[in-house]
């Protein structure tokens, strides 16, 4: 990535190859405006083809990852009147499933970092991020239905990654759960007490993303997403591709050698120079 596009809602920062993406609205407790969902689907878009990123890590500024929607849209969106057939409800809403599909297929591996409030919207960019970090009283829900409204492009990703059971106790009881909880449900798969474990726990965990290699993590992230949505045979078929690609490629010539000469692999460079 040559140069960081200028964002209102975002604060971004490249470093080593993983881009920081921080939703950058403290005042709001990181509220999903409307304009953040903009903002958010031009850079995934505009990252998916740069090789050079090989992680995306969201977290939010002012202590709280996403409070859900902005009710100010809302709001403004009550106002408007529907044109051409298009209601600017369904606009909206529908803009944050796009994204939500667009974060959870991007090729990078994405890590969501959790703390504060983790609701609503937040709460399915958390289900559809690769890999989450939860502080312990981080405080998490699915709040829609006791303020009159439906999850509607959220529940699909809850469902997928807490199962069925569990996110229609959340979704229709609208209960309040900790990072505990999270944790042990699986909407994330690692959790802190404190900032100073927090910020230990996401350095390894970028370390370990730099000991892989780049172009088979996005290869097999592919593969994982696609798993359950087509016949098996087929997707088969396509892995044994991948794999015959991958295993002639640099990467896989690059591994298999590294392997057997007991040294790092090139894309592991950096993370091996930092231990």
């Amino acid at each position: 990535m040559t140069a960081l596009p200028q964002c209102d809602t975002l604060a971004l920062q490249l470093d080593q190859g993983v881009l920081h993406i921080t939703l950058n609205r403290p005042d709001s407790r990181n509220a999903m405006s409307l304009l953040m969902v903009q903002e958010l689907r031009e850079l995934i878009q505009l990252t998916a083809t740069d090789d050079a990123v090989r992680a995306l890590v969201l977290r939010g500024a002012g202590g709280h990852f996403c409070a859900g929607g902005d009710l100010r849209d809302m709001v403004t969106a009550r106002g408007q009147k529907a044109g051409d057939g298009e209601d600017p409800f369904y606009t909206l809403n529908r803009a944050f499933g796009h994204l939500l599909l667009e974060v959870e297929q991007c090729p990078q591996t994405v890590v969501a970092v959790l703390e504060g409030a983790v609701m609503g919207g937040g709460f399915g960019l958390a289900c559809v991020a690769d890999i989450s970090l939860t502080r312990a009283d981080a405080r998490f829900a699915l709040p829609e239905t006791s303020l009159g409204i439906p999850p509607a492009q959220i529940a699909p990703f809850v469902v997928r990654r807490i199962g069925l059971t569990q996110a229609r106790r959340l979704a229709l009881l609208g209960e309040r759960f900790d990072g505990c909880e999270a944790l042990s449900m699986g909407v994330a798969q690692f959790m802190a007490e404190d900032e100073e474990s927090m910020e230990q726990q996401l350095g390894h965990i970028l370390q370990r993303i730099r000991h892989c290699a780049p172009g088979a993590s996005r290869v097999t992230k592919a593969l994982l997403l696609r798993v359950g949505n087509e016949p098996l045979a087929g997707l088969l078929d396509d892995a044994a591709g991948d794999f015959a690609r991958a295993i002639r490629g640099a990467e896989g010539q690059e591994g298999t050698t590294a392997f057997m000469q007991k040294r790092p692999p090139q894309w592991a460079k950096t993370d091996a120079n930092d231990q």
